[in-house]
């Protein structure tokens, strides 16, 4: 008999920093990864196309959405770059199946917080204050468990 191959739920995943789960984020988005096209044409070809051949590979922000807490981690990690000590950390983005298993993960390596954004008020609402955290990085790794 053949297995159902069910997709994942986009809601059940943790983030792991330096191989610690940190406090449970509500959304975390720009895992992805882009090659630059560098066009090329010989002049002997008498085609009409150029060939296109892969440049550098660039690697987006990882974005990281929580609501606020009491835990100033993630802003301390921020506050060294801002002040010229950057703290270079690897990291994952976990995505569990419905036994909340490790299914597969984000790796990204030599991470470093570029932005950081604090929650935007509103005395109208009662939502709830969220915390977003940017993060450069120079590669993203696909890992099956």
């Amino acid at each position: 008999m053949a297995t159902r191959n069910d997709p994942y739920g986009q809601f059940n995943f943790q983030v792991k920093i330096d191989g610690i789960v940190v406090a449970g984020f509500s959304e975390v988005s720009g895992l992805t990864t882009d090659t630059n096209i560098i066009e090329y044409r010989e002049g002997s070809e008498n085609v009409g196309t150029v060939r296109k051949l892969p440049g550098l590979m660039k690697y987006n922000n990882i974005v990281l959405k929580r609501g606020w807490t009491a835990d100033t981690k993630l802003w301390t990690w921020r506050k060294s770059v801002i002040d010229g000590k950057t703290q270079r950390k690897t990291g994952s983005i976990v995505l569990l199946d419905e036994s909340r298993s490790p299914a597969l993960s984000w790796e990204f390596r030599e991470g470093w917080p570029s932005k950081w954004e604090g929650p935007a008020l509103n005395a109208k609402t009662s939502e709830v204050a969220i915390e977003t955290l940017e993060i450069a990085n120079e590669g993203i790794e696909l890992a099956t468990t």
